[in-house]
């Protein structure tokens, strides 16, 4: 997810949208993390064969292709464990004037062809030198000059990371961003002007591998996946590419074996997207529902393809009424509840709730004011 109004994104990975095979990534050499046994992708999915090579001398990985289906639930061995020692988050470590030089793995699209936009997948190798916890971002800073500013560079942009604090191949050195390309076109020819795209967002997709990227972070507090209680509840709201930090939850509470969280509460996601080609994560997703369907709640609203009660097009805050009373209760007995996507989707969900509270007989910024002093209340939207 970007937190810039330049360029919007967040973040995709292993399994994704609506590809049906996945791709599994097998380390050679010392790396203590054997998939032999451990059979959930850490790759992208990809429609040809592919290699991706990483440093050489560090590892290779190989994509090898199977379906959704025949993986088993057995979690994936995560490491260093020495991720899970620290008490506070790590923030900031490299700022603006002291950026620091990752690669970048790899650059795949990951929705449909009638999805709206491109939306790709990237893989960043940090090699363990800026690590994140789950719901924090980075800033990228694009290469060129900034405009405004002959000279000099160009501003950061944040976005959401998208995996957890094991990367997409669980060795701690790489982060995912889920980045939807901001493009431009003229109200009035509709065509599109390049000059106004967003420029990290191209940037981004247009990297190659091996394609150096200046990263600075890691930053946010808001949006951490509290943890103290394991068998808490978290609601989980997303439009588009804002689904990213999720996408960190969800691995980490049902795909990674992490041993100091034994996640046994509930995860409910309900994610907006224009149709089901524009779907982020979908195959992955539908696995926990099926792996974990005590324990984990998926919905989707998709706004051309679905129409709300009142004949109009679904949204996410017609989802959340939807099920208005059940999240209340959950929240009445200390669910956390979390935003994250565009600007303009709070209005509409904070009218849907203000209005459902009323029904309710309560006041809503009485209770939205509970909310956040009890700290279940997260917004992170751009």
């Amino acid at each position: 997810m970007s937190h810039s109004a330049v360029s919007q994104a967040a973040a995709v990975s292993v399994p994704i949208g609506n590809e049906r095979s996945l791709s599994r990534s097998v380390f050679k050499q010392n790396n203590s993390i054997s998939f032999n046994s451990k059979p959930w992708s850490s790759s992208l999915a990809l429609n040809q064969k592919t290699t991706i090579t990483r440093d050489a001398k560090r590892y290779t990985s190989t994509t090898i292709c199977m379906s959704v289906q025949q993986t088993s639930s057995s979690k994936v061995s995560v490491s260093p464990i020495e991720l899970e020692d620290p008490k506070d988050p790590p923030l900031n470590l490299y700022k603006p004037k002291d950026s620091y030089t990752a690669k970048i793995v790899s650059v795949e699209r990951v929705v449909g062809p009638k999805a709206p936009g491109e939306t790709c997948h990237i893989v960043i190798d940090h090699d363990g030198n800026l690590p994140y916890w789950e719901g924090q971002s980075y800033g990228v800073i694009p290469p060129g000059e900034n405009p405004k500013k002959p000279g000099a560079p160009h501003n950061v942009r944040l976005y959401s990371i998208a995996s957890t604090r094991y990367g997409d191949f669980f060795d701690g050195k790489t982060a995912s961003l889920c980045v939807r390309r901001a493009v431009y076109y003229d109200p009035e020819t509709g065509k599109e002007d390049p000059s106004k795209n967003g420029i990290c967002s191209n940037f981004l997709c247009d990297s190659k591998p091996g394609d150096k990227i200046q990263i600075t972070g890691p930053s946010g507090k808001v949006m951490l996946l509290p943890e103290n209680d394991p068998n808490a509840t978290h609601i989980m709201i997303a439009t588009g590419t804002g689904v990213a930090p999720y996408r960190g939850y969800l691995r980490r509470m049902f795909m990674e074996n992490v041993p100091n969280f034994k996640f046994g509460g509930l995860a409910w996601l309900f994610l907006g997207v224009a149709n089901t080609d524009s779907l982020l994560y979908d195959d992955e997703f539908s696995k926990y529902l099926k792996d974990h369907p005590e324990n984990f709640r998926f919905d989707k609203a998709l706004s051309r393809e679905e129409k709300n009660k009142k004949g109009g097009k679904m949204y996410v805050q017609d989802k959340i009424e939807e099920y208005s009373d059940e999240i209340f209760k959950l929240l009445d007995n200390g669910a956390h509840i979390y935003f994250c996507g565009l600007k303009g989707m709070m209005p509409g969900i904070q009218d849907t709730l203000k209005r459902v509270a009323e029904e309710r007989g309560e006041s809503w910024d009485l209770k939205l004011s509970q909310l956040r002093k009890n700290k279940q209340w997260h917004v992170e939207v751009y």
